[in-house]
């Protein structure tokens, strides 16, 4: 991966200490950030800082399409529906459709334009008409993200617009880029549009490697000066499918490229073993860097594991706070919360596989209980062996409880996540490398 530049001699070497006591965290803390998982079983085979905040950009409107998608999908609206242009819309700044106040632009346009364009203009239109208003649909971003297990993000505007407390990590990006190819597999082939025409003109996907990268089929690229150069893709090969992101690319060029090298290393490593219960991480050897560096990218922060049994330093506190519920213990006990009843029928039970579901990450643990209760009694049968987890994170907006069913073989946990999705809830999988 990048490091500093080498200038030799021992002036240089005194340069570059002054200026890290000089410019102290703001220096160290790099824009670059990336990582590569296997979206079939949630394996991470690549990650650099992948846990640290960073200003996501346009990779916003990933999640403003969720919303739209689902908002499709629950018939809130339609796409063949026109929603006005509020004088805010039309006065968002470049890139946009260059929309007008008062004009008209059917739902579907207005998905066209952020996929292909990264239009910002239609990007508010569509949070005003899902939301009524940007700060309500903001909120609506938020508690998806939440329930996503995006537990390091936090959304302020639907555009990725410069805001400071607008934040997101490479790993929290893919795990939204699976969602919305698990959740939304009628609306994802939008992202693979190579073009966009709007009242007579030509829109370009931004995403050049849709026409240059063997089985690439989608996802969205972002900018702004603070972020450097974003980009969540996704491509399909043999039947596997890949996500990658990499953010604070120093041009787009070297994104690109550099993207395109973590895919090939990707796919050119091995799957692991399903059968192997313990998390994993794939050999996958750092790419050759593109001449064009990101800025500094602490070694230490760069991980690339053999096939071994690892353990994510990112998820070594998630694993010491795991609470497994036991024949005496309830979930909330352990926690140090007040119950009357101890742990019984499902939670009582063994574990039997290495999959997981989790059903959202809530501000009071008690919350997230209730809802592994509620889950628990719907399906009881697939999940007679699942053993419940409210795992505690801390996070810029407080502290969360991820709320999570492990212990599940991997077509369990496809099948609970395909009936809730199918009742209009939220459901995401998490694989023997967890996410």
């Amino acid at each position: 991966m990048s490091h500093p530049p080498r200038r030799p001699g021992l002036v240089a070497a005194v340069l570059l200490i002054l200026s890290l006591v000089v410019t102290g965290p703001a220096f160290a803390q790099s824009k670059y950030a990336s990582i590569v998982i296997d979206a079939g079983t949630g394996e991470v085979l690549y990650r650099a800082n992948a846990d640290d905040p960073k200003y996501p950009a346009s990779l916003t409107k990933m999640m403003t399409l969720y919303l739209t998608f689902e908002a499709l999908e629950k018939k809130r609206i339609k796409l063949g529906q026109s929603l006005t242009v509020s004088r805010k819309a039309a006065s968002q700044p470049p890139t946009k459709l260059n929309l007008k106040a008062g004009q008209r632009i059917k739902v579907e346009h207005a998905i066209l334009g952020l996929v292909t364009k990264s239009a910002n203009d239609a990007a508010m239109v569509l949070a005003e008409g899902i939301g009524g208003s940007e700060g309500r649909f903001a909120t609506m971003m938020n508690q998806k993200a939440r329930r996503l297990g995006m537990a390091r993000t936090q959304y302020r505007n639907p555009s990725g617009l410069p805001d400071e407390r607008q934040v997101s990590t490479a790993r929290d990006v893919a795990t939204l880029a699976t969602a919305l190819i698990r959740d939304f597999p009628k609306y994802y082939p939008y992202f693979s549009r190579a073009s966009f025409t709007y009242r007579g003109i030509e829109y370009p996907n931004h995403n050049r490697l849709m026409a240059s990268y063997d089985g690439m089929d989608g996802l969205k690229t972002g900018y702004i000066r603070a972020s450097g150069f974003n980009l969540a893709a996704s491509a399909v090969r043999q039947g596997r499918r890949l996500i990658a992101v990499v953010m604070g690319g120093d041009t787009p060029a070297w994104r690109d490229a550099h993207l395109a090298e973590l895919l090939d290393q990707g796919f050119a490593t091995p799957r692991t073993p399903k059968a192997r219960a313990a998390p994993l991480m794939a050999s996958l050897r750092a790419p050759a860097t593109p001449n064009r560096k990101p800025d500094y990218v602490d070694a230490s922060a760069v991980e690339v594991a053999s096939l071994e049994e690892v353990v994510d330093s990112s998820d070594l506190a998630t694993l010491a706070a795991t609470v497994t519920a036991s024949s005496d213990v309830s979930t909330d006990t352990a926690l140090g919360l007040p119950t009357d009843k101890p742990a019984s029928g499902p939670a009582a039970k063994s574990a039997v596989g290495p999959w997981g579901i989790q059903v959202g990450a809530f501000g009071d643990a008690a919350a997230g209980r209730r809802a592994l209760d509620s889950v628990s009694r719907r399906l009881p049968s697939l999940l007679a062996s699942a053993n419940p987890q409210m795992i505690p994170v801390t996070t810029g907006g407080g502290r969360l409880f991820r709320a999570r069913l492990m212990g599940l073989d991997e077509a369990t946990a496809r099948s609970v996540c395909a009936s809730l999705t199918r009742a209009g809830e939220d459901c995401i999988m998490i694989g023997p490398q967890g996410l």
